[in-house]
């Protein structure tokens, strides 16, 4: 009687994402700036259930005590509030006008981008040189005169930024696009028949938004740190609200008596731009898949 042959079961091979993650894992320096970004957002997240003290209430007999002070594990400002609690509950806005604005230009700038690389010709030309007009200005000028002219605020300063990104992103979308678009299994789907919108979906967004999304990622930092130095000249977050930048420049005038509490914001703001900026070395690192 002949041996049965039991079916050996078909492995599949790991695809792309499994070795991003894979890859991504590799680099320590990222899954730490990861692990401290991930940090970060749960402070925020959870501040009002962590923070020691209500960060608005101060009173003067308290102001500016040093770090280690019963009571104040990290001072207190120039109005007796507590460091602990402002710099728990400044990571929310912080965090805020760092993301928000990189990710609605992200967005935007992406679909300029893609569409301007894909259709190509007179369009590209004429979507490109309005592009550079903005580049004639530096960012932060740019991002001050905006904000200077719409006012102080939140909202303002969100605006002000994420017009300040959708150039930068839009330009990598439409050199990346125009690299894919002249691919072979490109002109193949567009031969086929297959409609603008169905080729950009199947056979280029695919190929594109992971370069677009690991430079938007890199500009973290410098939103965070554009949105503080807004909020220093005060043309960002408003007072009381607590956020790094705008703690920085309360504490300008207090930097020869507590130099050290006055350097807390500026430390903060530091480490997560720092963490931000290996968090997207990572990310470039692992999305170039080769084996």
């Amino acid at each position: 009687m002949a041996a049965t042959v039991l079916p050996v079961p078909f492995e599949r091979s790991p695809g792309y994402w499994a070795n991003v993650w894979r890859r991504f894992r590799r680099e320590k320096l990222a899954v730490f700036a990861g692990c401290v970004l991930l940090a970060i957002l749960l402070m925020a997240i959870f501040a009002p259930y962590i923070a020691p003290k209500d960060p608005t209430f101060g009173t003067m007999l308290r102001r500016l005590r040093p770090i280690g002070t019963p009571g104040f594990p990290l001072g207190s400002d120039e109005l007796g509030r507590d460091m602990l609690s402002r710099l728990i509950y400044g990571a929310r806005l912080s965090l805020f006008m760092g993301v928000v604005p990189v990710f609605i230009a992200f967005f935007i700038g992406s679909v300029i981008g893609i569409a301007a690389g894909y259709i190509g010709g007179a369009f590209n030309m004429v979507v490109m040189r309005i592009i550079d007009v903005f580049f004639a200005f530096p960012s932060v000028l740019l991002a001050i005169a905006l904000s200077g002219a719409m006012g102080a605020g939140i909202t303002n300063g969100l605006i002000s930024l994420t017009v300040v990104f959708i150039p930068p992103i839009a330009r990598i979308a439409e050199s990346v696009t125009t690299g894919v678009r002249k691919l072979d299994y490109v002109e193949a789907a567009r031969a086929s028949g297959a409609s603008a919108f169905t080729v950009v979906r199947t056979q280029v967004l695919g190929n594109v938004i992971g370069p677009i999304f690991v430079y938007a990622t890199s500009l973290i930092s410098v939103s965070m740190i554009l949105a503080s130095g807004l909020s220093f000249l005060g043309l960002g977050v408003r007072p009381p609200e607590p956020e790094w930048g705008l703690m920085l420049n309360t504490l300008r005038t207090a930097i020869y008596v507590q130099p050290w509490v006055a350097a807390l914001p500026g430390l903060f703001i530091f480490i997560t731009s720092i963490a931000f900026n290996l968090l997207s070395d990572g990310l470039r690192t692992a999305l170039d898949v080769k084996d």
